[in-house]
């Protein structure tokens, strides 16, 4: 009894044309096939396998719950996979058996070629999707037409994995399958997202042309059900050094077409292969470097907000202190955010492509959902703390101090009184104005050539081909032949990828720029310093309330409002060390300062700078009757006055005295000791003014673009619209730096906008 082998390999296809369901309360093919098993139990066992009787097909794993993970994660395949060496590995060799609808064996016969692979393409391009390692995405849209032609009859599979065990002896490996039509009891348990509750099965086909036809198996059928969604998952054993995997799992899908119109109708199909590993680990380092990076980022911003305080002399801790404090942790949060980003996506880049034996495979597109998060927190909170900092730089509080001096006395006409009178000499306004507009110029210097970084990092993504390492697949070519399977991309491997060379293009220009460009061409932050000692200009700055910066521009000449000839006699003299030196202090070269100011004087200030730049509205410190405007002149001049009188020690209450600032005040970003009753410059080699300027804000800049770029590329996929939009927003932001600058530098120096071009 039960020993027709044909019968019951064709009892067991019906079975399989019904989805492998089963129910206690119907007696289909499935009842039938599952009450013969349980009465052949005396039956020996094929390759002791339980589930698989002599002269019975093998359907089903059993109905047990948890059987299926103890099936997919208990037992790891005795074989090895290797990406390189001598004993490379890399090619998954399945195999099938193959029956017609009647039960009838066919063949053994590799799935190369496209056997349960629908979409039709080149032989190459199909059996990418058994190289192990490779993700593999096929999907189109097949006419029904074609099917009908194609699939007169089903064919059933059952697959198996053949390998080589440790001896060299060839072996074959079942290989499982998920049926997600599959129903136990009316119920899609293979649909639920706990394996405990899934029942595996073995056997497949592709498509079911034959159950939809009615009285003649010649006529057109009504339905059709087609595989529509084939998909291989490869496991890999947890902390596995050699390429140890689980046995793979085949997840299959069938959809029920309506039969209308055949050479209209359509039916889209996927096929695909992934890898999967336990990211947990992966995870738990994630959120440990997260915790303690995070810390240290409070701690940053903690110092950094006391200092700011300590800078606008103020100890109150108010509403603007936690705004503040928020702006700070920003800016650090989103470093943290970057770091972890970046180091990730190199560790999985370095090591996915570099690995010999594999040890770790991607991320699947569903587990990277977590680092694409933590990209767009790092690309927010240093958006935020890029505007911050621009707000920052257009709105200081910047003077110029001109040093000049009349130099005699002229007769002028007096109007209405037909007379004449001696006059001063009026000092030249264009010095100012030409050291204005220097200053308008520097102001979005950078130490990159942002159009040259967009460019490189561009050309070597898509023309000498980095992109390619991104690419979910072993190869770490450069280049690709057109007719191989091109693997999609990881979203991770893109971004390791772009912010590698984003990162070594920025530091080489930057690098280039310190170390070649400012020695042997022109530094323009050291020119513009050199340029107020030959303009007698001097440049008092306040990017806080009680801190800023000045540049000590008083020529050594005494004058430069001169000729060319006398010029030139002053540049010579000065090259001939023939006078004395630049520097504030007498004998010294230190033109540059760090200044914290006492409340006192910045009272003072804000009297003067109120009237400087109030357009209407009485004057208090000058007479009512006065015109704005003259207003403004004689403001300026008193502000003039009064910060060239307070550099010069006239005013013994609001006195300053130099110092150097401590290595750990370097350090940290602050000053310890506070202005109380007097002014503290300190002196400054490394041009510290410049953090008003994109030029001081380098680093800022650099990771803010990076990480934009990353993100369009992250949203869209497309390197060259990331690279045509990060140009576009420098750009953006650029033009609104220098407007509102020199609005703002207008509006505080009372230089005419005009003459700022």
């Amino acid at each position: 009894m039960y020993a027709n082998l044909t019968s019951c390999q064709a009892l067991g296809n019906i079975c399989v044309m019904n989805m492998n369901s089963f129910s206690s309360t119907t007696f289909d093919a499935c009842r039938v096939f599952q009450y013969i098993f349980e009465n052949t139990a005396g039956l020996s066992t094929v390759h002791s396998i339980p589930f698989w009787r002599q002269s019975l097909p093998w359907l089903f794993y059993g109905d047990q719950l948890g059987l299926a993970p103890q099936i997919l994660s208990t037992t790891p395949l005795p074989t090895n996979f290797t990406f390189k060496g001598q004993n490379q590995n890399t090619k998954l060799k399945f195999v099938a058996a193959s029956y017609d609808i009647k039960g009838n064996f066919l063949k053994w016969q590799t799935l190369e070629g496209g056997v349960i692979q629908l979409c039709p393409d080149t032989e190459k391009r199909l059996n990418a999707a058994y190289s192990f390692g490779t993700t593999y995405q096929q999907n189109c849209e097949i006419p029904v037409s074609k099917i009908l032609t194609g699939f007169h009859s089903p064919v059933f599979y059952d697959v198996f994995l053949e390998y080589t065990d440790e001896n060299q002896h060839q072996s074959l490996w079942a290989v499982p399958v998920l049926n997600l039509n599959l129903q136990h009891n009316r119920i899609f348990v293979n649909q639920d997202s706990s394996s405990s509750k899934w029942l595996l099965t073995r056997r497949i086909f592709l498509v079911d042309a034959v159950s939809g036809r009615e009285n003649d198996l010649g006529s057109q059928p009504k339905v059709i059900r087609i595989a529509t969604q084939i998909s291989l998952s490869i496991h890999l054993v947890p902390n596995t050094k050699n390429g140890n995997i689980y046995p793979p799992l085949i997840t299959i899908a069938y959809s029920d077409i309506d039969i209308k119109d055949p050479n209209r109708q359509s039916v889209k199909v996927f096929f695909s292969v992934k890898y999967e590993m336990n990211q947990g680990d992966a995870y738990i380092q994630t959120d440990i470097a997260l915790g303690v990076l995070g810390g240290l980022a409070v701690l940053s911003s903690l110092l950094k907000t006391a200092g700011w305080k300590k800078r606008i002399g103020s100890p109150m801790i108010d509403l603007q202190t936690v705004m503040k404090f928020l702006a700070y942790y920003a800016g650090d949060l989103a470093n943290v955010f970057f770091i972890i980003t970046v180091g990730t996506g190199l560790y999985w880049l370095i090591f996915f492509k570099a690995q010999t034996s594999v040890s770790v495979l991607l991320p699947m597109p569903d587990q990277e959902e977590r680092f694409v998060t933590y990209v767009g927190c790092a690309f927010a909170l240093k958006a935020l703390q890029f505007l911050h900092k621009l707000i920052s730089q257009i709105t200081i509080d910047i003077f110029f101090i001109d040093w000049e001096r009349p130099k005699g006395k002229v007769l002028k006409a007096v109007e209405g009184e037909g007379g004449v009178r001696s006059a001063t000499v009026p000092v030249s306004i264009w010095r100012t104005y030409f050291v204005a507009n220097e200053w308008n110029e520097i102001q979005t210097v950078r130490k990159i050539n942002p159009l040259f970084q967009v460019l490189t990092v561009l050309f070597f993504l898509e023309v000498v081909g980095f992109k390619n390492l991104a690419l979910m697949d072993s190869s770490s070519s450069l280049s690709r032949d057109p007719s191989d399977y091109i693997a999609p991309y990881s979203r991770i491997l893109r971004y390791a990828v772009s912010t590698a060379l984003w990162l070594v293009i920025g530091i080489i220009q930057i690098v280039f720029f310190a170390a070649f460009y400012e020695r042997f061409i022109e530094d323009k932050i050291q020119q513009f310093v050199d340029l107020c000692s030959m303009s007698n200009i001097s440049v008092f700055l306040l990017s806080h309330r009680c801190f800023g910066y000045y540049i000590h521009g008083r020529s050594v000449h005494g004058h430069a409002d001169t000729n060319m000839e006398e010029m030139n006699t002053n540049l010579k003299r000065e090259a001939e060390n023939l006078c004395s030196q630049r520097g504030l202090v007498p004998n010294t070269d230190g033109q540059t300062f760090q200044i914290a100011v006492s409340s006192q004087m910045r009272l003072h200030y804000d009297r003067i700078h109120e009237t400087l730049t109030r357009k209407n509205g009485p004057a208090r410190l000058l007479s009512s009757s006065a015109s704005t405007f003259e207003q403004s002149i004689k403001a300026y001049h008193m502000m003039n006055k009064f910060l060239g009188s307070f550099i010069d020690h006239v005013h013994k209450e609001m006195d300053y005295f130099i110092k150097d600032k401590l290595l750990l005040e370097r350090i940290l970003g602050m000053e310890f000791m506070e202005p109380m009753e007097k002014s503290i410059f300190y002196n400054d080699e490394s041009y510290s003014f410049s953090s008003m300027l994109y030029y001081g804000n380098e680093a800022t800049l650099l990771i803010f673009e990076l990480l934009f770029f990353c993100v369009v590329d992250l949203a869209c996929q497309n390197f060259i619209l990331a690279a045509f939009l990060t140009y576009l927003q420098q750009e953006i932001f650029r033009f609104i730096r220098n407007t509102v600058g020199q609005k703002n530098l207008a509006a505080k120096t009372l230089v005419d906008q005009r003459f700022l071009i």
